[in-house]
């Protein structure tokens, strides 16, 4: 007889109320209350930080108040991203003996994997792209993330139902280059809804379904429907009371000036190429980079492997990890070399813009 798992669906929440049973599903599952547990949800307009960052460096704080999207801070890392009801997110609340290995690596393959088929019995081609994304000829349609407390393990996922990329770029705090028309229409180019994709707006009943039947399949176990029990009730009452408030959203706060924007554009034979990325003083590494430009890159996920690969890197490893990316790939970028790269991103570093959040 396979094993007993629970599903359970927690509907449209604010931020502080989802963030909040994140915490307090995964501490009952640490303290063995529940058994392994996958949970569906939405969120209602959201900035979400992840645990170590800080809100004016992240985002565009005056959007922000003034489109009425609330700021949280999550219990896990990683990086901030933009959530609302277009998404649809799933979360497993598992022990260590359940995935029986404490690489995150090796369980974000698997449970991608698991994930990737689920969205694929839709109709689409959806694949596991490391280290944690799953996309669709190229484009990102699902973003996932892991963390452990204990033995308890928490795996998140969203999945870009009828996504506004528009919306999420004018959220965080970035270059207002990256606002142009042609800068918004690439990044469009590089995320996938499953609305397009289908040409219809596909049944969220059959999503949860087919995401429910998959991990059952992977983990050789079986789902029952259920709700929270009492002891996360009132796990969760503790949590949101601690993390509704002000002192929990400011628990990191750094000044914007500490986090500056950086942006170069230079002309190379294969065209033109521009850099935006963010630079944090206090350890002198790049946040993050993004690439854009008159250029041609095949495959067309190249652009944003690159800036995955080179996302809380040292300037100093800049150049060894370009090469080492370029160098384990088959790829046509024209005239454009893996040195235009190197050469825009240490140009960009050397020039601040002066504007570090817009109006």
């Amino acid at each position: 007889m396979r094993e007993m798992w629970r599903v359970i669906d927690t509907g449209l929440r604010p931020a502080a109320q989802n963030i909040a049973l994140n915490r307090a599903l995964l501490e009952a599952r640490q303290a063995e209350e529940i058994p392994s547990t996958l949970r569906f949800l939405r969120f209602a307009p959201s900035a979400l930080l992840g645990y170590h960052q800080s809100a004016e460096q992240e985002f565009d704080l005056d959007y922000c108040r003034a489109n009425h999207i609330a700021i949280q801070r999550r219990i896990t890392g990683g990086g901030a991203i933009y959530f609302d009801a277009t998404q649809l997110g799933w979360e497993l609340y598992l022990h260590k003996r359940d995935v029986g290995t404490s690489d995150m690596q090796a369980i974000a393959r698997r449970i991608c994997h698991a994930a990737a088929t689920a969205i694929s019995a839709l109709g689409v081609d959806a694949r596991y792209r490391p280290r944690n994304d799953i996309e669709v000829d190229g484009r990102k349609i699902s973003g996932t993330g892991g963390a452990f407390d204990g033995d308890a393990l928490l795996y998140q996922g969203t999945l870009l139902i009828d996504f506004d990329v528009e919306k999420m770029l004018r959220v965080l705090r970035i270059p207002a280059e990256k606002l142009s028309d042609k800068a918004i229409a690439s990044a469009r180019e590089r995320v996938a809804n499953l609305t397009d994709l289908l040409g219809r707006r596909p049944d969220s009943d059959l999503i949860k379904h087919n995401l429910t039947e998959s991990f059952e399949s992977e983990f050789d176990v079986e789902f029952q429907e259920g709700d929270l029990t009492l002891s996360e009730q009132a796990r969760y009452r503790v949590a949101l009371a601690e993390i509704d408030t002000p002192d929990w959203i400011d628990l990191v706060r750094r000044p914007a000036a500490d986090m500056p924007l950086y942006e170069s554009v230079q002309k190379f034979a294969g065209g033109m190429l521009r850099a935006s990325l963010t630079y944090d003083r206090l350890t002198h590494r790049i946040r993050q980079v993004g690439f854009s430009g008159d250029i041609f890159v095949s495959p067309r996920r190249t652009i944003a492997d690159l800036e995955a690969a080179l996302r809380d890197t040292s300037v100093e490893r800049v150049e060894h990890n370009v090469r080492v990316f370029f160098a384990g790939r088959e790829v046509d970028m024209l005239a454009l070399t893996p040195d235009d790269f190197i050469t825009v991103i240490r140009r960009a570093v050397q020039q601040p813009i002066v504007a570090s959040s817009r109006t």
